[in-house]
């Protein structure tokens, strides 16, 4: 049995449209942009990750980069196999080729079977020997340390790259849920949107990107408000590049139309639940998870639209990932929540 367990190798794998996160052992072993870039004329794989991200907006002809997810599922399936199978191989642990390979990957709650079907494909793709999928509000609730086979309700508002998922979960089950495809990603959108309407620049999504970080907000007033933070881009009337400044308020005016489409899902969840949860969610709160729950001000924005508590995770971007590893650290417990590939027609 101890000679099986060596060569048995078993991944958490939060495979996001934004970002890729790996747990063996209980330990982040990859924590990567979910990009691959791709030698146009060969077809093979020239990087993965974070030196594909560096390559982005910046290649060649003879280079693309591809973010094989879109909205939180595979667009790319063949993108996406190379870019799982680079992330395993950067773990560099004892070798594959004859470990039973088992994973479990998150999913969004508002996936189809044919995106299921997918995953599974994908997984079997690069060897693993036996899959399981969880919802990713699901993940989330075990990442936080709440409950999730106790008969209390809590409601998750798991904000990744391409879809926010909103879900009440009780007795090991999502009792109601609203899964949208706004996200990280959108915002980025909006961002480069507003920095080209309001100030005649064009910016590409890695700055952008960057933007929404250094200065992201949900509302136009904090406590403590980051400095301004300058921007270079190309500017749309002389087509020089310049430099210029952009505060929080600008952003908070920038992201407001996506905000208010995610408190909106919020309500609709809200106004589905059962009357007895909806009583525990009045104690307990709302939970924030993924990397849109570091948007300032966004706890603030919602406690005060639904009047209740809301309560931001702690390391919010890796909650997901933590919950699914607890998943698969015991599947037979965790059966009612995982989805078996013999599931999936």
């Amino acid at each position: 049995m101890k000679l099986f367990n060596f060569f048995k190798q078993n991944l958490a794998i939060d495979l996001g449209t934004a970002n890729t996160l790996v747990i063996e052992e209980n330990k982040v072993v990859v924590d990567e942009p979910s990009i691959v870039a791709i030698n146009r004329k060969s077809d093979e794989t020239i990087a993965v990750g974070r030196r594909a991200m560096q390559m982005h907006e910046k290649t060649h002809d003879d280079i693309r980069t591809i973010r094989p997810l879109k909205d939180g599922v595979i667009a790319d399936f063949k993108a996406a196999e190379h870019m799982i199978k680079g992330m395993i191989e950067m773990i560099g642990s004892r070798r594959r080729f004859f470990a039973h390979l088992k994973m479990v990957i998150c999913i969004p709650s508002g996936i189809t079977e044919v995106e299921k079907r997918a995953v599974f494909e994908s997984a079997a793709r690069v060897d693993s020997k036996e899959t399981y999928l969880i919802f990713e509000p699901m993940a989330a609730a075990l990442g936080i340390g709440l409950d999730v086979e106790e008969p209390v309700g809590n409601m998750i508002v798991d904000i990744g790259g391409g879809t926010t998922e909103i879900a009440v979960i009780a007795l090991s089950g999502i009792v109601c849920d609203q899964s949208i495809r706004i996200a990280g990603d959108e915002l980025t959108e909006n961002i480069a949107a507003y920095m080209k309407r309001q100030h005649n620049i064009l910016v590409g999504e890695r700055t952008a990107e960057q933007i929404k970080i250094h200065v992201g907000s949900a509302v136009p007033h904090l406590e403590n408000p980051p400095e301004d933070f300058p921007v270079n881009g190309r500017d749309l009337i002389t087509g020089i590049p310049r430099q210029i400044k952009v505060s929080y308020q600008e952003i908070a005016e920038a992201l407001d139309e996506s905000i208010i489409q995610i408190e909106e899902a919020v309500f609709r969840a809200l106004e589905t639940t059962p009357p007895e949860l909806a009583s525990d969610i009045y104690s307990t709160g709302l939970y924030l998870t993924g990397g849109g729950a570091l948007l300032r001000g966004l706890d603030e924005r919602l406690s005060k639209k639904t009047q209740l508590p809301v309560h931001v995770a702690e390391d919010p971007l890796r909650a997901v990932v933590r919950g699914t590893s607890a998943a698969l650290a015991d599947t037979d417990r965790y059966k009612a929540i995982l989805i078996p590939s013999s599931s999936v027609s």
